[in-house]
């Protein structure tokens, strides 16, 4: 079932995401060259203390794997769930940015990718066109569509642009769990799915890989690649 959320709920709901977009915009000023993911990382802890709130990733489980990190950070290849390490990033890097804050109970989760410095011109379009993917996703996001609907304008604006959607990895509800019903793929046919009611709260992640649709998922149990090493 689908969890609907009421308008004290729903408000409680844009502060958590409030914070955790502030803490995703000063995490964004710090990336450069040089510096290490576990850096940022740790930056980022710091500013969720600051803000009183708590990382939603940090000693988040699935079965026996618990995850370690206080945001995901994803470079280059890197799709999603990426783990900050001693790794530093470099000029021409992209960087994903995945964080995830617990505030009154209710989760907020947002992220963005960074190119450092000067990108090469395919990894920009794939950037591009996946803000696109976003863009038309969100503006499919209201009462009485349908969630076919959001999924079907990822996947056209990947396909169209002869880019791949990856389908193992999807976009999902979150509220008081980060992980609720709906999944929300990147691919599907419009008019299909659950009707979207007013006081769903989702979380549209387009994931969109500049060569094949294949992932692959490293010894880590969490980071997951692209299976061809292009970028994503």
């Amino acid at each position: 079932m689908i969890p609907i959320k009421n308008a004290k709920e729903a408000e409680k709901m844009r502060l958590a995401c409030r914070v955790a977009s502030e803490i995703l915009d000063r995490v964004v000023g710090l990336i450069r060259p040089g510096i290490t993911t576990k850096e940022v990382d740790e930056a980022a802890a710091e500013m969720m203390d600051e803000a009183g709130v708590k990382s939603a990733f940090l000693g988040y489980r699935i079965g026996h794997r618990v995850y370690p990190g206080n945001i995901c950070i994803s470079l280059n290849d890197e799709v999603i769930n990426g783990i900050a390490s001693q790794r530093r990033i470099q000029y021409g890097d992209i960087v994903k940015l995945d964080i995830g804050v617990i505030r009154d109970g209710w989760i907020g989760d947002t992220a963005t990718t960074v190119p450092v410095g000067i990108i090469d011109e395919q990894t920009e379009r794939l950037l591009r066109v996946t803000e696109r993917a976003l863009e038309r996703a969100i503006g499919m996001a209201y009462q009485g569509r349908r969630l076919g609907d959001i999924s079907a304008e990822i996947e056209d604006e990947a396909t169209r642009n002869q880019l791949n959607v990856v389908r193992e990895f999807v976009g999902h509800g979150v509220g008081r769990k980060l992980h609720e019903e709906p999944q929300i793929p990147n691919y599907g046919k419009r008019g299909s799915g659950p009707r979207l009611k007013a006081g769903m709260t989702l979380a549209i992640e387009p994931m969109i890989n500049l060569g094949t649709a294949a992932v692959r998922l490293l010894d880590d149990g969490w980071t997951a690649c692209t299976a061809d090493g292009m970028p994503n």
